[in-house]
């Protein structure tokens, strides 16, 4: 796990009629990944970007494109979302029979693993998991709908995993995802977090001037 902060900007807040040319400037204005929600309206109560927008959205950009699926049952789409350009395929447990399967599909594709936990979801659906994933994926929302508040509760959590990780020495980042503004960013990387997921502050605070959003989740 990288002590460096990485910003992964959500492009569920984007402007959706000029999707590729927000990707572009996300390029531009410092994104380290591209965080890619999906969501099929069974998992979570929302709909969201299928893997033909992604393979569109492929050629525009080198960045690593961090694809969190909400989706249920997961195993019947790691390959499409794979196949479309996914760098990073998120899955949550709870949207499998059998999370080491679910892991297996997604490395046979050659991809990076990461497992989400959302709010009330505890510790134990990933720490067994640890060794053989670079990711947990703390939801500090409740997954479905992008613009929330931010949950403090979630610090606690990761804390105790930052903790595991550091126990077992583990090279497994922890991403979190939901209401991260300038103010709470500080509070997730004292917790443990290197990987920030933002969609609202980064494309609508200081009118939309994505660098300097970017650049001051990073400092702050």
């Amino acid at each position: 796990m990288s002590n460096l902060i990485k910003i992964s900007p959500s492009i569920l807040s984007a402007d959706f009629s000029k999707l590729g040319s927000e990707v572009i400037s996300l390029e531009k204005a410092g994104a380290d990944y591209i965080h890619i929600d999906v969501m099929d309206g069974h998992f979570v109560p929302n709909l969201t970007i299928g893997p033909e927008v992604i393979k569109k959205l492929r050629p525009l950009t080198k960045k690593v494109f961090d694809v969190h699926l909400m989706i249920s049952p997961v195993d019947n789409f790691i390959k499409d979302y794979a196949s479309a350009g996914a760098d990073i395929i998120t899955f949550h447990p709870e949207a499998t029979q059998n999370t080491m399967k679910t892991i297996q599909l997604i490395k046979e594709e050659n991809k990076m693993v990461g497992v989400s936990l959302k709010p009330k979801s505890k510790i134990n659906l990933v720490e067994d998991y640890l060794e053989m994933i670079d990711l947990v994926l703390i939801m500090s929302v409740e997954p479905g709908f992008g613009g929330q508040k931010f949950m403090p509760e979630v610090l606690e959590k990761t804390k105790t995993l930052k903790k595991i990780i550091k126990e077992k020495n583990l090279n497994v980042d922890i991403e979190i995802d939901g209401g991260i503004n300038f103010d709470n960013c500080t509070l997730v990387k004292k917790a443990g977090a290197n990987i920030i997921v933002s969609g609202s502050t980064i494309f609508k605070e200081n009118n939309g001037d994505l660098k300097k959003n970017i650049e001051a989740l990073r400092r702050n």
